[in-house]
């Protein structure tokens, strides 16, 4: 029998990235053969301001439901088990919902997992810039993510363009850590978790999601605020994966040593560059001075949360 395949969106407040986005995934089931491809929808808007979206498409292999919990671990547990659950699938794709997947993108996905039997697959995400891009930013690659060779095989990954084995997930007992859930790094923790345990993860350089960056994530201040998230985020997942009380202690000190180093080493480096005059340098040394930044605070537990909400938006 032929896996049955959900993609899960998590979405939050952007009716019109959903809408744009849920005929594009809808299409991807021509490519999937005798597959049966379905889409849920998880809200974490407890007014449920997706479920309009969702009921337009009139489609009934496009399900809804909302996950009050704020925070995008819960709704990423939220669709390992409603589609292991009540949609009864072997697989799951995730993908954010204000990406686009090319065409292919999920027959790469299953294609690769059908290959190598991984219990990961992670595929590609590149930015489209809405606008011309400071050449600063551009200098400083803070928009660029990697690129691998389809089967290689890989320690971490992120969560925008991912196939799960759900056989295999349940079976190792793996799930988001939700205490993390709104200031990021769930999935690295995640996928470092998964991997600890003995799990295959593999690269898919076939599968293509395009991430649609709006201008106020083009900025200097933006990008360098994401470059200081994502040193506290290094550190917050390798607290939580150290062995006991002195290996978390081994690793504050090891977390304050490197990020001071990085603080003083990109910060020559940027300092070089405003006496140059070379953008690149530039850019990249305080991107790296920002990440130690990071890195720093989040040792000392002054852990930036990145999907901060007003207190009031907080189910009670």
């Amino acid at each position: 029998m032929s896996a049955r395949v959900v993609v899960g969106v998590p979405t939050y407040r952007r009716p019109e990235d959903l809408a744009a986005l849920l005929p594009l995934l809808l299409a991807q089931a021509d490519e999937l053969a005798d597959r049966r491809l379905d889409v849920l929808v998880v809200d974490n808007d407890p007014a449920a301001s997706a479920r309009a979206v969702v009921a337009a498409t009139a489609d009934d292999r496009v399900h809804y439901t909302v996950q009050a919990v704020p925070g995008i671990a819960a709704v990423r547990n939220r669709i390992l088990d409603g589609a292991a659950g009540d949609l009864g699938a072997d697989l799951v794709a995730m993908i954010d919902d204000d990406e686009r997947p090319e065409p292919g993108w999920l027959a790469a996905l299953v294609g690769t997992w059908e290959r190598t039997g991984a219990a990961l697959v992670a595929g590609r995400v590149v930015p489209e810039f809405s606008g011309p891009l400071d050449p600063w930013v551009a200098a400083g690659r803070f928009h660029t993510r990697r690129n691998l060779t389809t089967g290689a095989p890989l320690t971490v990954a992120a969560a925008g363009n991912l196939l799960l084995d759900l056989g295999q997930v349940r079976d190792l007992g793996q799930r988001f850590d939700e205490s993390v859930g709104l200031a990021g790094g769930e999935d690295t923790l995640f996928s470092r978790e998964l991997h600890a345990k003995g799990a295959s993860m593999v690269w898919c350089a076939e599968s293509v999601a395009v991430d649609r960056v709006p201008p106020d994530r083009m900025t200097r201040r933006w990008v360098l605020e994401r470059a200081m998230s994502h040193g506290d985020a290094w550190v917050r997942v390798g607290l939580r994966l150290a062995p006991g009380p002195a290996g978390r202690a081994t690793f504050r000190v090891r977390s304050v040593l490197g990020g001071t180093a990085r603080v003083v080493l990109g910060g020559a480096r940027a300092a070089a560059g405003e006496v140059l005059r070379r953008p690149v340098d530039q850019a990249r040394g305080r991107r790296a001075a920002m990440r130690g930044v990071g890195m720093v605070r989040g040792a000392w537990g002054l852990h930036h949360v990145e999907y901060a909400r007003p207190e009031h938006e907080v189910p009670r």
